[in-house]
């Protein structure tokens, strides 16, 4: 075992030791090892003391150049998964991914840094954040809605599970991992709120839904009961846990019969933006949606299109409400 392989290790079990989320600590560690894997390839590097900030830059041109599914950690992952298949095979890695890459290979040296006192000179310092050209998220219209809504069969179990899902996802805002780990003990009616309790940061909050959604959640829950004896609110038909990619699967597949593209992140995202737009304000959207600041929630949401910001100062604007 190399030095890095050893300190990577170590990295690991003080991440873990944190509770992040497994996305999480799966991110770090297949950017850890593949940026570990070319320092030894390509420089004979195996000691974190012997990384400069010209290595990483190097590294964020080899990625840029590679493109995409072109390195792997694991020779026979690629063996299985057979990446050349695929449609984006060698395309242009984006900057996300590659900010992703940067943020994950900085964390770990500021952790040897910092923390463990490994190294005497952090390279990360230096090095600079790739500037990341954001996309304005779409907000979908009532229309767009209700014909993904009308996708769903409510005639048959998973139809209508699916169905309250979506509508109970833009009702609320909650993460799709929040919502379909829920059970019925977590609903306070009197109150219109659902306590979270295992949320990514790893801390309870609450999430509030409305009168509306009151209604139809109780219809579901006594149709679920009738087929289910499962603890979920949102079981499959065999009782366990619904899978996230089965559900995002179901929702694409709906939002494409009807030329509507849509996955479950973007129910939050216009839960989000309807909220600010409809005069809701940002300390309590930043506590809804479980983020650690209202500088999070703003540099999250603060992206609205010319004709959303035009629409929302036609609410606001001062002569409309001045008798002058």
């Amino acid at each position: 075992m190399t030095d890095f392989d050893f300190q990577l290790d170590n990295f690991m079990l003080y991440c873990s030791s944190k509770n992040l989320s497994r996305k999480t600590l799966a991110s770090y560690e297949q950017t850890l090892k593949l940026f570990g894997k070319y320092l030894l390839e390509q420089f004979q590097i195996e000691d974190v003391k012997k990384v400069q900030s010209g290595h990483i830059r190097q590294y964020i041109k080899y990625v840029r150049e590679r493109g995409k599914y072109t390195v792997v950690n694991n020779v026979d992952s690629k063996d299985k998964n057979h990446p050349e298949n695929r449609t984006d095979y060698k395309k242009e890695v984006s900057m996300t991914t590659i900010a992703n890459y940067v943020r994950n290979i900085k964390v770990f040296f500021n952790y040897l840094y910092e923390v463990e006192r490994e190294i005497q000179k952090n390279p990360v310092e230096s090095v600079e954040n790739p500037k990341i050209q954001r996309k304005v998220k779409k907000i979908l219209a009532a229309d767009e809605i209700k014909k993904v809504l009308g996708q769903f069969d409510t005639a048959t179990f998973h139809g209508y599970r699916n169905y309250t899902i979506t509508r109970l996802l833009l009702d609320t805002g909650m993460r799709i991992g929040e919502c379909l780990s829920l059970q019925p003990e977590s609903f306070d009616f009197k109150h219109k709120s659902i306590l979270i309790k295992n949320p990514k940061n790893r801390q309870e909050r609450y999430v509030y839904f409305s009168f509306k959604s009151a209604n139809e959640i109780k219809q579901w829950m006594r149709y679920k009961d009738r087929y289910s004896e499962s603890p979920f609110l949102f079981p499959t038909t065999r009782g366990t846990q619904l899978e996230v990619r089965n559900y995002e699967r179901s929702l694409r597949e709906a939002g494409e019969r009807v030329a509507v593209p849509i996955h479950p992140h973007q129910l939050r995202n216009n839960f989000a933006k309807y909220y600010i737009l409809n005069n809701g304000d940002w300390f309590s959207l930043c506590r809804i949606l479980g983020h650690s600041s209202v500088e999070v929630t703003q540099k999250a949401y603060l992206d609205f299109t010319d004709e959303e910001i035009g629409k929302k100062y036609q609410k606001h604007s001062p002569l409309a409400f001045l008798e002058v």
